[in-house]
């Protein structure tokens, strides 16, 4: 009886401590609104240093292909819904702030978390209403019927608790923030979102100086106490938080007023993360803002419908990846496509799939065409296309670790 009962409680002792070291993984990113890259590199912000000094930092791009299909303004909620949806403005269809149709068949993330974990809760911080309501679609049928748990947000239209007098914005976001930090303390969703509004508004105000400059550091503030808010849920409970820190675009010159085109100022973002472990393609410089919905549901494990895959515009931030930036162009004399891609391994094949409809924007699924299997570290391939005649090609190019994909329009004249 001795041998077993000792046998046992040596079992149990080691079940209780697997049960202890299997952390819940969880996951938020902030947009914090129109801060270019280059003037957050020079203001001082202790805060997002210290996030920094454990994790890593990039500058990245939006904007989708300048001059291309999936070309989009370097406005606020377009830059928003890029980060949650993980896709260009050419499929999620918002081009300015107004969100009057966007296209909800490109999963947000919150979506996507849900089809995966219904029961987790699920949460939004924010200053601007219209970015749950419209831009997640909490509730809406059409964006899935999924409910955001937590939400804290709607003040920019709540002018009795903030009168839009000077410095509201400033006001509201010390509360946005502090309620986020509150909430996460104490309710700890699986993925939240918190939008911070004030950089941007003093850019409008009164361009890239000293009062852009000090609103940043408030900014700074505001992410410190969320991120000791995270901290706290990391050394007092069972879990491992993900944070991730961004901005939705660059400021125009000479004065930084302004922003919605296309130089380079403008396109140009920045990305941090409490993670240390980023991948070869991070660490490589310049990833896209629509990693950021990869590299979280890659962190949260969750399993993307494979149709929704070959949709995605990002590449996933940690972890193995093994191929990026695929551009594809039609050769009219030759009736093929030319793809490229970047390989991050040297080995494996890459599996290019082609089909000459769009039927995922509508809901649908679109009958792609395995046309050829090729060495990975090619970089490049030419597909006869001869047989398909068609003025619109949509390839996804397959690979061990990640998808990507590039769309071909042909404009007849």
């Amino acid at each position: 009886m001795f041998y077993l009962s000792a046998a046992l409680l040596f079992a149990c002792t080691n079940c209780t401590q697997t049960a202890e070291t299997a952390k819940e993984n969880k996951a938020i990113f902030i947009i914090v609104d129109g801060i270019s890259a280059d003037i957050l590199e020079s203001v001082d912000t202790p805060n997002i240093d210290r996030i920094i000094e454990q994790g890593a930092y990039s500058r990245g791009w939006l904007g989708g292909k300048a001059g291309r299909y999936s070309q989009s303004p370097t406005v606020s909620a377009v830059g928003y819904n890029h980060v949650i949806t993980g896709v260009w403005s050419n499929k999620h269809n918002v081009y300015d702030n107004d969100i009057e149709s966007p296209n909800y068949n490109y999963w947000n993330i919150f979506r996507l978390f849900k089809h995966n974990y219904p029961e987790k809760p699920v949460a939004i911080y924010s200053s601007w209403l219209d970015n749950r309501t419209k831009l997640a679609g909490d509730g809406l049928p059409e964006a899935g019927g999924i409910t955001i748990d937590i939400h804290y947000d709607g003040f920019d239209v709540d002018t009795l608790a903030f009168p839009h007098d000077y410095g509201y914005v400033q006001k509201i976001d010390d509360h946005v923030s502090n309620m986020a930090a509150q909430s996460i303390s104490a309710d700890a969703p699986y993925l939240s979102w918190v939008y911070l509004w004030y950089p941007d508004d003093t850019g409008h105000r009164y361009g890239e100086v000293e009062e852009h400059f000090e609103s940043i550091k408030v900014a700074d503030e505001q992410v410190g106490r969320i991120w000791d808010a995270v901290q706290y849920r990391m050394e007092n409970y069972n879990e491992d938080w993900l944070l991730l820190i961004t901005t939705d675009h660059g400021r125009r010159l000479p004065d930084g007023s302004g922003h919605g085109g296309q130089s380079e100022r403008e396109r140009t973002i920045w990305l941090v993360s409490s993670n240390a472990d980023m991948n070869r393609f991070f660490q490589g410089g310049h990833p896209p803002v629509t990693s950021v919905y990869q590299t979280v549901s890659r962190f949260l494990g969750l399993e993307v419908p494979p149709s929704l895959k070959k949709e995605l515009d990002g590449i996933p931030l940690i972890g193995d990846v093994s191929i990026s930036d695929a551009d594809a162009y039609f050769n009219e004399d030759e009736q093929v496509i030319d793809l490229t891609w970047t390989a991050w391994e040297n080995d494996g094949n890459v599996r290019i799939h082609i089909a000459i409809t769009n039927e995922f924007r509508s809901g649908g699924e679109d009958a792609y065409e395995l046309v050829a299997e090729v060495p990975l570290t090619d970089g490049r391939a030419s597909i006869d296309v001869s047989n398909m005649q068609s003025d619109f090609y949509k390839i996804a190019i397959e690979a061990r670790h990640n998808t990507v994909n590039s769309w071909v329009i042909i404009k007849n004249e």
